[in-house]
């Protein structure tokens, strides 16, 4: 495993390769990482995708990742790390932790993280003018592409939110955001997601977090806990060779055919249904 060191609140490259470096990376701050063109393969975790131009990935410091190329790629790296994010009044402070809580939440969402249709041109944009500011360094171009990535990270959240709970907006209370995470660092933990525990771990009654959360997020809590699961088996089933029953372990279903009837009636399709047609 190899880390990577930043020695400045963000950090730009840009990289024309045709063989990634043969190791797995995993570092302690956030990375962007954009397909000018080519093919080729990205390895996070213990998943994989085929990437193409247009992609976007974002590493979380809890990743790991690498590449195998097809094609001659041209990547765009942009690293950053928590505290480029923070605020620098107290007036920022709000947004700046939803900010931190968006970022986060995009590691249990390996592949390209463009959702939002209309970003993708506008992603394209933004990359092209931070390389011809790079490359030819006109007056004040240094605050220019601090601009732009700013405008970039802001895209990349936006797009991260879209898979976030319908209600939830950059105003959302702290209380349920940190309910979302705990619920994400414990998905695979049974107990921990019992409401009982939930809400002995943030003080709150059994009989009010069931409607704080249905007010806050537009879901009940078991909804978005089974949406969850749901997300991730959709994630194993089309990125890794891992077998049913191992996801269904893993997810802390009763058994195969407990998931598989679950799967199905959500999804209208078997999860082998779903692996086969999708691939």
């Amino acid at each position: 495993m190899v880390k990577e060191n930043l020695y400045q609140p963000f950090e730009i490259d840009f990289k024309e390769l045709k063989e990634f470096p043969k190791a797995m990376y995993k570092n302690n701050f956030f990375k962007l990482i954009y397909i000018v063109d080519g093919t080729g393969l990205q390895y996070i975790n213990q998943y994989s995708f085929n990437y193409r131009k247009g992609n976007l990935f974002l590493i979380t410091p809890q990743d790991s990742y690498s590449f195998v190329i097809e094609d001659k790629t041209k990547f765009f790296f942009l690293s950053f790390n928590d505290i480029y994010i923070r605020p620098k009044t107290n007036k920022d402070n709000d947004w700046v932790q939803r900010m931190e809580y968006i970022l986060q939440n995009a590691s249990h969402r390996p592949g390209c993280i463009l959702k939002n249709r209309v970003d993708k041109p506008l992603v394209s944009v933004l990359v092209e003018a931070i390389y011809n500011e790079n490359n030819f360094l006109q007056l004040y171009h240094a605050k220019i592409v601090q601009q732009i990535v700013n405008t970039l990270i802001l895209v990349v959240a936006r797009n991260i939110a879209l898979k976030l709970p319908k209600n939830i907006k950059e105003n959302t209370g702290e209380p349920v955001l940190d309910i979302l995470h705990y619920i994400q660092q414990h998905i695979f933990e049974q107990e921990k997601l019992k409401s009982e525990c939930i809400g002995e771990a943030f003080g709150i009654s059994l009989a009010y977090l069931g409607r704080y959360f249905k007010k806050q997020t537009g879901e009940t809590l078991q909804q978005y806990i089974l949406n969850y699961k749901l997300r991730l088996i959709e994630t194993r089933l089309l990125h890794s060779d891992m077998r049913i029953n191992e996801i269904a372990n893993e997810l802390n279903f009763s058994d195969e055919s407990h998931l598989h009837r679950m799967f199905k009636k959500h999804k209208g399709l078997s999860p082998s249904q779903y692996r086969k047609r999708n691939l």
